[in-house]
């Protein structure tokens, strides 16, 4: 019994997550998602792209279960390889239609075997794993992304939050300005001290 609301916490609070990384996108145009926000060049569809590519590696071959779509290489998967943003001709809708039927494929492994489920990961020190060490990963790795999407998001438009019905209020720009003073100030005066 306990085993059945484990798996179904972890995978709530999996879903939450994904829909967070989505709702990131929404409203912003096709630069702003593609545009490198940092010195390493991470953006948001970028992001999303990666996460699609991942989630259904995990939740499909380590258990046997391959995603039904061509998916890059695992060992092509490099620092500023092409998994981690998007080329013009990919499309927010294609790379978020992927995720979207990652999400899917991933929840039908996650429905169809117990959490103690064999599984195998090569490159990990351990190999041998169960669906609740690959549940727990993806939740950490997709809420890591999750909460970088957020400070890029933030960068952009300055929206913050996980979900839209749950955005952040907006303060006006002088009250941030006031802030971000404040916390400069302190940062100058933990120097000099």
């Amino acid at each position: 019994m306990i085993d059945d609301a484990v798996k179904e916490r972890l995978h709530n609070n999996l879903r939450t997550v994904r829909e967070a990384m989505v709702w990131k996108l929404d409203g912003l145009g096709e630069y702003d998602i593609r545009r490198p926000l940092t010195y390493t060049g991470t953006n948001l569809l970028g992001l999303v792209k990666h996460l699609s590519f991942w989630e259904a590696r995990y939740f499909g071959d380590v258990f046997g279960r391959p995603f039904p779509e061509p998916l890059p290489r695992w060992q092509d998967n490099e620092p500023g390889g092409p998994e981690m943003w998007a080329a013009e001709e990919e499309s927010r809708e294609e790379i978020t239609g992927r995720y979207r039927r990652a999400w899917a494929h991933a929840d039908a492994t996650i429905a169809a075997l117990p959490l103690d489920a064999p599984g195998r990961v090569e490159w990990w020190g351990r190999p041998e794993v169960r669906l609740f060490d690959i549940m727990i990963h993806l939740h950490g790795e997709t809420a890591r992304h999750a909460g970088h999407a957020d400070i890029l998001r933030e960068q952009v438009d300055h929206a913050t939050g996980r979900v839209a019905a749950y955005a952040e209020p907006q303060q006006d720009p002088a009250f941030w300005d006031a802030h971000r003073a404040k916390v400069e100030r302190a940062a100058k005066a933990a120097e000099g001290a």
